[in-house]
């Protein structure tokens, strides 16, 4: 691809994020390149579980404390929507990433009250039409051959797809719109020209009117007020040896999306073609052999039958973090910043990078998460020196919630 020092927008980072935002902007009718500065699908887009959560990590109790009841509520409609988006843009591109809409089932741990969760499942259904399900400890043997949980909850409107086909498929819709895109080509240096900017790179210099920051949880020295803003996460994977049909669907007899209610608990799924368990967590441990062994402690701890199953691929990717643990469509001296995913980036990565583009566009690009503070702290450059603290202080309040029961 030839190398072009203007372009109408540039996009920084070829993610979900970036992607979403060229293709929408292409289409639009506008140039846009996007450089990349590693290889295309190296980052966390293809290095993740490909459950279609769109979760926020507050609840809607903690929401409603921080902003009020009808703010809250905007950041759950547009959690619904988003995942919704996400569904009508596959099947609308006719896209072949595996999705299937299976339903997620949360496993419960720890205490919980079966009436409030009812009471909020029935509001839920009553807004959306979407009916969540409690299902008691008996009935979950339907869902798994876990014993490990007193109870699940399932959401129907969540499904699975195959993260890095997605990927592989976004960049093919948006070169056949005409997007340049540039990967190993980082970016060194950004400068703000008043009415442009100009992006010194590896390759050369770009001049754009528009720029969009697509990097999160990869962002570098080059970018240092988003740097600060984000603390990188290390999410991890493994995928066990194929285990056949008839055995997953012993282990799992609906091929459900899971997750845990914990802090720091696992999400696990079946390997879209149903012959693997693939199931992931957060780094707790900076050698990667006790990494990797967590989480097959994980595994077995799930399904003790698994303890001698062999661990046939690993692999990890950094997720972002915002301070106060909500995603942003931020801008800050006309930079344009749709970050902060908290480890659901399979939906949000892709909604605020189409919201980026609108904002670019002059059109509609209201989001509850559009102009939220991003806060850091004194002295912080990016390297979050504190994360084994925070690690430490999430697995104490599991172990609490487990004790309770």
């Amino acid at each position: 691809m030839d190398w072009s020092d203007k372009t109408d927008i540039a996009i920084i980072g070829c993610g979900f994020t970036g992607l979403s935002a060229a293709l929408t902007l292409a289409r639009a009718g506008r140039e846009v390149a996007i450089l990349e500065k590693n290889l295309i699908g190296e980052g966390a887009s293809t290095r993740n579980g490909g459950i279609t959560s769109g979760n926020i990590r507050l609840s809607q109790k903690q929401l409603t404390s921080r902003f009020g009841p009808e703010r809250a509520q905007t950041f759950i409609d547009e959690s619904v929507a988003a995942r919704a988006d996400l569904e009508r843009f596959i099947r609308e591109n006719k896209i072949d990433c595996d999705y299937q809409a299976v339903g997620r089932i949360v496993g419960l741990t720890g205490s919980f009250s079966s009436q409030t969760i009812e009471r909020d499942h029935n509001e839920f259904a009553n807004r959306y039409d979407i009916e969540p399900r409690l299902i008691s400890k008996a009935e979950m043997a339907e869902y798994t051959n876990s014993k490990k949980y007193g109870a699940g909850i399932l959401r129907p409107d969540i499904g699975g797809i195959h993260p890095a086909k997605l990927l592989h498929e976004m960049v093919r819709l948006a070169l056949d719109a005409g997007v340049k895109i540039f990967s190993e080509t980082p970016v060194t240096q950004v400068a703000n020209r008043k009415t442009t900017f100009t992006l010194t790179t590896t390759k050369g210099q770009v001049t754009a009117q528009h720029l969009i920051s697509a990097t999160n949880a990869y962002t570098d020295q080059a970018q240092p007020w988003l740097r600060r803003r984000l603390i990188p996460v290390i999410s991890e994977m493994i995928a066990t040896e194929k285990l056949g049909t008839n055995r997953m669907r012993a282990l799992m007899p609906k091929l459900n999306m899971f997750g845990e209610s914990k802090q720091l608990g696992h999400y696990y799924r079946p390997s879209p073609d149903a012959q693997r368990i693939l199931l992931g967590g957060r780094r707790m441990h900076k050698q990667e052999s006790f990494a990797k062994q967590r989480l097959h402690d994980g595994l077995t701890a799930i399904f003790p039958e698994l303890k001698d199953t062999k661990i046939n691929s690993y692999w990890r990717g950094f997720v972002a973090f915002p301070f106060d643990q909500l995603p942003k469509l931020a801008v800050h001296k006309g930079i344009i910043y749709p970050s902060g995913f908290c480890g659901s980036g399979t939906v949000w990565a892709r909604w605020l990078g189409q919201k980026a583009a609108f904002m670019v566009l002059g059109e509609a690009a209201e989001s509850a998460f559009k102009n939220l503070p991003m806060k850091t702290l004194p002295l912080y450059s990016g390297d979050p020196w504190f994360l084994p603290l925070a690690m430490s202080y999430y697995r104490l309040r599991d172990r609490l919630s487990v004790s309770t029961k």
